[in-house]
């Protein structure tokens, strides 16, 4: 059995403030990342490769706030974190407030993989980055027309979702391989006009990434702050290892009761040990897919009607 998830983001967007033509665009941008991660695992390949590959597609996809097409602080410019996990190892990397860096989730592995630490940030994780051979690229190339109008609504006084205009929020994945062990991945360029040097909880370990072999990989999207207030991923592995709660259960109960508390939304994506799948969400939409190798093959934007 093997299983990827991903998300595209969660937050307020009403269904009719998308064309058509944009849902498929979204639609398709999803798949092709969806797509990309199943290959891995499909091949025989890991699931922190999966993760990996699939939120590089979404990171190069402008649609979504991650890489290229990030959203912009109130300097104009992008700031970038992100995390990865080995549920089988339990090591993790994470990057924040990178500026110049293509992939933050190819950084966030080196961190991983190739030093003693895990959450490198700024000026020391671009150099970190030069120093085991990545290109960096300049600010400019992430910057897109949509998301500077972001900034200047924001500036106006009005308020901007993570999902608006067409473009998605944080991007991330969880998989399960062939050989049972889980990963989670999560990036983003965070909260339009976010101050410099804001980091949220996709690079927070617990917070919005988690994975441990048996029990479960965990990948969040949302209002970062109540996220890390209430070490969201690590709290719905926890409760699924020690408290006895099915995937489904432990999910719910850290969106809609601990973060709910908090006045917060967002969204989870998850996978247990058995490649059972929870994409679940107290926003009015949150782009998501789910591809397995027992045919589950879908995406999706918004609930059913």
């Amino acid at each position: 059995m093997y299983a990827i998830a991903i998300h595209g983001g969660a937050g307020a967007m009403p269904r009719d403030r998308l064309s058509p033509e944009a849902q498929q665009r979204l639609h398709a941008g999803l798949q092709s990342a969806l797509d990309a991660g199943y290959a891995v695992l499909e091949r025989g390949g890991s699931s922190l490769d999966a993760v990996t590959a699939a939120v590089r597609v979404l990171e190069d996809d402008p649609q979504f706030n991650a890489g290229r097409g990030a959203v912009l602080t109130r300097g104009g410019t992008v700031e970038l974190d992100a995390s990865i996990m080995d549920g089988r190892s339990l090591r993790a990397g994470a990057v924040a407030s990178v500026r110049h860096v293509r992939n933050p989730v190819e950084l966030a592995r080196l961190v991983m993989e190739h030093s003693r630490h895990v959450l490198l940030v700024g000026s020391g994780a671009e150099e970190f980055a030069l120093e085991h051979g990545m290109s960096l690229v300049a600010n400019e190339y992430f910057r897109t027309e949509e998301r500077a109008r972001e900034l200047a609504i924001v500036r106006a006084g009005s308020r901007v979702s993570e999902l608006i205009p067409v473009p998605g929020g944080t991007v991330g994945a969880v998989a399960l391989d062939r050989d049972g062990n889980l990963a989670a991945a999560t990036s983003t360029g965070g909260m339009t006009n976010k101050r410099h040097g804001r980091v949220g909880d996709s690079p927070i370990i617990g917070a919005g990434t988690y994975a441990r072999n048996g029990v479960c990989a965990v990948s969040a999207t949302g209002h970062g702050e109540a996220f890390i207030r209430a070490v969201a991923a690590y709290h719905v592995c926890l409760s699924v290892e020690q408290r006895g709660l099915t995937l489904e259960q432990a999910v719910r109960e850290v969106l809609h009761e601990r973060i709910g508390a908090l006045g917060a939304r967002g969204g989870i994506i998850a996978i247990d040990a058995r490649g059972n799948a929870v994409l679940e969400f107290t926003a009015e939409g949150m782009f998501r897919g789910c591809r397995d190798s027992r045919g589950r093959n879908e995406v999706a934007l918004f609930r059913d009607p």
